[in-house]
């Protein structure tokens, strides 16, 4: 950088400087369901995330003898002003939705009531010792295909997996798992998330009327600073 302020770790990586925005938590909590059914659960944040451009919610479910399924998230809210966001388990045989939650932007907002911030040159806030960093910790991409069958509606569900440990610590980015995907016809492919956590193994499905085996989303996975 030209000017300015610049923070390094103990290991010479640059943790903050007043040139570039870092992923910053904004809110964080818990999630829970809130329908009569206990499939869908609103969480709103604790203060709105005023970002142009859509926050990223990462999710930890809780540590269930089962599968914790997610699917259908939404974000609630618009530009400038995201409120909360909508999760929902796959079914009645899955979990229901209990887990902690953080919401994430590429932007501070002015929170602590004292400590510091940090604006770049054009007056953009970049940090604010109240919004705590995010760090991205991995990403899968080599999903494995396992199986497909069919869903009760006569869909083909297609599961692909890859290894996972569940660290506490771990959060999974839900904003991939809230979008559907081109599929084969103009029917698009719904797409569902499942936590394994008795044979440690993080599921991906996809269901469609016509569904194509070839699969490339990213699951991604981020923590909170201390």
């Amino acid at each position: 950088m030209a000017y300015g302020v610049q923070f390094t770790n103990n290991s010479n990586v640059v943790t903050l400087d007043s040139e570039f925005a870092r992923l910053v938590v904004i809110s964080s909590g818990r999630f829970a369901p809130t329908e009569e059914s206990g499939m869908g659960s609103t969480t709103y944040f604790a203060r709105p995330v005023t970002s142009q451009e859509p926050p990223l919610v990462f999710v930890r479910p809780d540590t269930v003898n089962g599968v914790a399924g997610l699917c259908q998230m939404r974000l609630i809210g618009s530009a400038g002003n995201w409120t909360g966001f909508y999760v929902r388990a796959y079914s009645v045989n899955t979990a229901q939705p209990n887990g902690r939650y953080f919401v994430a932007s590429f932007a501070a907002q002015p929170v602590a009531q004292y400590g510091m911030r940090l604006w770049d040159g054009s007056g953009e806030l970049l940090f604010d010792s109240g919004t705590p960093n995010a760090t991205f910790t991995r990403a899968f991409q080599n999903w494995t295909y396992v199986k497909y069958d069919l869903d009760p509606q006569g869909l083909i569900r297609i599961y692909y997996t890859v290894p996972f440990n569940f660290p506490q610590n771990e959060f999974l980015l839900l904003n991939n798992f809230g979008m559907n995907m081109t599929a084969g016809s103009s029917i698009p492919r719904n797409l569902y998330c499942w936590w394994d956590f008795p044979n440690n193994t993080l599921y991906a499905i996809t269901i469609a009327a016509s569904n194509p085996v070839a699969f490339f989303l990213p699951a991604v996975f981020a923590k909170m600073s201390a």
